[in-house]
């Protein structure tokens, strides 16, 4: 290693845009850098824009990006010093960082024993309970359907089920009555041994119209944490988030203060180092626990506009054993951000995936706009994988200009090919209940006429090619000339 530089080299253990915008990070940084990719991945962007790439297996990610010993082993074949896990894949196996270890490679992320506690959703309840942070009431593990309407009956109905060793809304299920609970159990728990090998499931007291707020820890190995701050992600379809914004329309300035320090008490209890966000329920003015997710999270674009901190930067000198870039006193934001998940995905089917090539892609600019992405004209989608295209996050002064250059950018953004969020998202946007910051999980079921409305906006832009709007053209004309300019 030399000054400035933690590392030579890092292998990113991760595909499309996530890939790339580490490995963007580690240009600025002097860092070479690692890629990864599956059969699926052959022709991907984040294969090229790497300094070096290698074929790690089939285009299923447990042939590819799940092979860990393949990937740790492939790491230290080329000399590289860390390994990324971006998020999804690997990034919350606790075997990894111990791999990692055994090699002599550094791990961009928690150490083991943090993601071993917080990985179980009961485990992580219990600290938050041991830290004096509020949770909704719940209960034990749950062995046994006379436990579980014991449980019920003290908690209060309506509950929900919860499994212990997983996430993304997998073997959730909500009982409105005692008479449907043993059936509701034994399918989620039937639903977490397939998805996690853990049949584990608990209950806890169900909130109809809650918030989802999650806080953005950075801690380093000097016993230095701190948080940048919240973002609001109530915007969700099954249980996943398609559109996050911060700060929260909701928090007042004590109740931010109140959840900040929550957040920073279950961090130090956990012995947590590197990025991480701690989630929470907020209901009727009240807040309480959710979980910990123990690695970058997609939305993390929206927390780096407002605060100026580049999270993995940050990520890789804690990983280098460097102490965090600044205090808490010093980590405060300015302006709105909103960013919105482009998926290849078709709302009105359910939002079910539309893998497809690429046809026409330009992507909007301008103040305040940035979009990740792993793919471009041309790019064939998989269908092995998640369906994110691009995330677009624009910056405003406040949340009314944030909104108007969110409605602005996704007017300018040209893709065509496979079905899209991008209707959808102007759908929201044009909300009055969204722009009134009137927000909860359920948002998207209570407003159905989000769904009609983004129909009918597709259907002008699948008229059209290039979409209703002529700034479309503009916008595309604008970004040829600019590449061509460049060119000469």
């Amino acid at each position: 290693m030399s000054i400035g530089r933690p590392f030579d080299k890092i292998l990113i253990a991760n595909r499309g845009e996530i890939a790339i915008r580490v490995m963007r990070a580690c240009r600025e940084m002097g860092i070479a850098t690692v890629a990864v990719y599956s059969d699926a991945d052959a022709n991907a962007i984040h294969r090229r824009y790497a300094d070096e790439a290698h074929h790690i297996g089939g285009p299923a990610a447990r042939d590819s990006y799940l092979q860990l010993d393949r990937i740790v082993h492939l790491a230290a074949e080329v000399g590289a010093g860390a390994i990324h896990p971006g998020y999804g894949f690997l990034s919350e196996r606790p075997e990894l960082p111990e791999a990692c270890a055994a090699a002599g490679i550094k791990f961009v992320g928690p150490p083991a024993s943090a993601m071993r506690t917080l990985g179980s959703k009961l485990a992580a309840r219990q600290l938050a309970v041991a830290s004096g942070v509020p949770v909704a009431s719940g209960s034990p593990a749950i062995t046994d359907i006379k436990q579980g309407l014991e449980c019920a009956g003290e908690i209060g109905f309506p509950v929900i089920i919860k499994p212990s060793g997983g996430g993304g809304g997998i073997g959730m299920k909500v009982v409105e009555r005692a008479e449907d609970l043993a059936a509701a159990l034994t399918a989620a728990a039937a639903a977490a041994q397939a998805a996690f090998g853990d049949p584990t499931v608990f209950l806890e007291r169900y909130l109809r119209n809650p918030r989802h707020v999650e806080f953005q820890i950075l801690a380093d190995s000097h016993g230095q944490v701190i948080h940048l701050g919240e973002r609001e992600c109530s915007l969700q379809r099954r249980h996943q988030k398609i559109m996050e914004e911060t700060p929260s329309p909701a928090l007042t300035e004590e109740v931010r203060e109140q959840m900040g320090e929550a957040a920073l008490r279950v961090a130090r209890a956990a012995g947590y180092q590197n990025a991480g966000t701690v989630e929470f329920v907020f209901a009727d003015g009240a807040f309480y626990f959710l979980e910990v997710n123990a690695r970058l999270q997609v939305e993390h674009p929206i927390t780096e506009s407002v605060t100026g901190v580049d999270l993995v930067k940050e990520q890789i000198r804690i990983a280098a054993g460097e102490p965090l870039s600044r205090s808490q006193s010093e980590s405060g934001s300015t302006g709105h951000s909103i960013e919105m998940r482009i998926n290849a995905e078709d709302p009105a089917r359910g939002f079910a995936p539309d893998p497809e090539r690429i046809r026409h892609w330009v992507a909007p600019g301008g103040p305040g706009v940035r979009v990740d992405s792993g793919f471009g004209p041309g790019s064939q989608v998989p269908p092995n994988y998640d369906s994110l295209l691009a995330k677009l996050i624009v910056h405003g002064r406040d949340r009314a200009e944030a909104i108007a250059r969110a409605e602005r950018a996704l007017s300018e953004f040209v893709l065509t090919g496979p079905k899209t969020t991008i209707p959808f998202h102007r759908a929201i946007l044009a909300e009055p209940d969204f722009r009134a910051g009137r927000l909860s999980t359920h948002f998207i079921e209570d407003h159905p006429a989000l769904l009609e409305r983004a129909r009918g906006l597709a259907a002008e832009v699948s008229a059209l090619d290039y979409g209703p709007d002529p700034r479309q053209v503009a916008a595309a004309v604008a970004a040829v000339a600019a590449l061509t300019g460049r060119r000469q």
